[in-house]
């Protein structure tokens, strides 16, 4: 199971009526056992499908939280390998959330491509994204995803043409991440009847569920994103609880935290009708 688990996982949520939860999380920040105690909290407080980030030197489409978050980590020693044991043992209890690694393209060509998407899938790996390889250079990255049945999810924005829609739904699968606003991850919000034409192009063109991310942070903003778009992303709000947590040296207070945030989310969400 790996793409037939996230188009299941939006199956299940579209019978209940309601917009998908998305939940980011910086592997290894504030530790690995920490994030995976979160990945656990996020399960049980109503996250849909989990994004696991992936810590890089130079993560240029994050902002400030996401950048700190992934600097904690590497000082963690966190790599790409220790990243997979963490979806390795979320998988040894959890055969049915949709599990997303986010991160950049140096990491996984260092791995090599068929290496990673073999240890990927072995590891519960749905699907990644990869935000700085663009469709025109990610063909022989789908080529090892296919012989898996992995998904390649792909970034849309506000600036996205049709034209240019139907080149990123090209060879993508699972869903669409539909950035809210232009800029780095956690800067400003969007209002929803700004992008709701924009979401519907992305749904109509791609076929695929759309999620909206960047700038949500609590209940009252992913309702509403909720009633224009199949999910919603939120992402610095959980990663400012594990810099919190780093801070203070109560590692075990990320999960906690960020359950409570996660709960705050799916509540929110519950009643609200995708388009």
């Amino acid at each position: 199971m790996t793409t037939s688990r996230i188009t299941a996982r939006f199956a299940k949520v579209k019978a209940e009526n309601r917009a998908a939860l998305v939940t980011y999380i910086m592997a290894g920040d504030p530790d690995l056992e920490a994030s995976y105690q979160a990945m656990c909290t996020l399960r049980d407080n109503g996250a849909d499908v989990i994004e696991l980030g992936a810590p890089f030197t130079d993560p240029m489409a994050d902002g400030e939280a996401i950048q700190r978050a992934a600097l904690r980590a590497l000082a963690n020693e966190t790599k790409l390998v220790d990243v997979l044991g963490l979806a390795r043992r979320f998988r040894e209890d959890d055969q049915d959330t949709p599990l997303i690694l986010m991160g950049y393209a140096n990491s996984v060509h260092s791995m090599g491509y068929a290496e990673f998407a073999s240890a990927a899938a072995i590891a519960g790996i749905d699907g990644t994204i990869i935000v700085d390889l663009p469709p025109e250079e990610d063909q022989a990255l789908r080529d090892e995803y296919a012989k898996h049945d992995m998904s390649v999810i792909r970034l849309a924005t506000p600036t996205t043409n049709e034209a240019r829609m139907a080149k990123v739904a090209e060879g993508a699968s699972g869903f669409l991440y539909y950035v809210a606003v232009a800029g780095v991850t956690g800067s400003g919000s969007a209002d929803p009847a700004d992008i709701r034409g924009g979401v519907e192009m992305a749904q109509r063109v791609s076929g695929l569920p759309v999620c909206v991310g960047f700038g949500i942070k609590n209940g009252k903003q992913a309702a509403a994103m909720g009633e224009i778009a199949d999910g919603v992303v939120v992402g610095s709000a959980f990663v400012d609880h594990a810099r919190l947590a780093s801070e203070a040296g109560t590692h075990h207070i990320a999960a906690i935290e960020m359950g409570k945030l996660a709960q705050e989310l799916s509540t929110a969400l519950k009643g609200t009708v995708s388009a």
